[in-house]
């Protein structure tokens, strides 16, 4: 039995969970978790998270075969975030992007503001 320590989880009962890659860092998705598909992810070797469109459990990889292997799990100073290191295998983005994060927006510096 894995022991998961007390989360502050939204009014729907999730957290979020950053994914990073273990291997360069690079954030590569944003997940929602509850308790029990982070009792999964802890004790299965694989990656899951809730679905909040399908209102199901989904593991990273099952249909697409991109998977993701949990290395580290670690819990915020406020245990309302949590961030999975992982080793990503394939895209982690359903659109078949390594990383979700791809749509670079302007940052204003303070002298462009003046």
């Amino acid at each position: 039995m894995t022991l998961i320590p007390p989360l502050k989880l939204d009014a729907d009962g999730l957290i979020p969970a950053i994914v990073q890659d273990v291997t360069d860092n690079a954030v590569l998705m944003l997940g929602y978790m509850d308790e029990e598909a982070l009792r999964r992810t802890l004790t299965e070797g694989r990656v899951t998270y809730w679905s909040r469109s399908r209102q199901e459990y989904w593991r990273k990889g099952d249909t697409s075969g991109n998977v993701q292997v949990p290395i580290e799990v670690s819990l915020d100073c406020d245990s309302d975030t949590l961030l999975i290191r992982v080793e990503q295998i394939g895209a982690a983005c359903h659109t078949g992007s390594r990383t979700c994060f791809f749509t670079p927006l302007h940052v204003q510096s303070g002298q462009e503001q003046e």
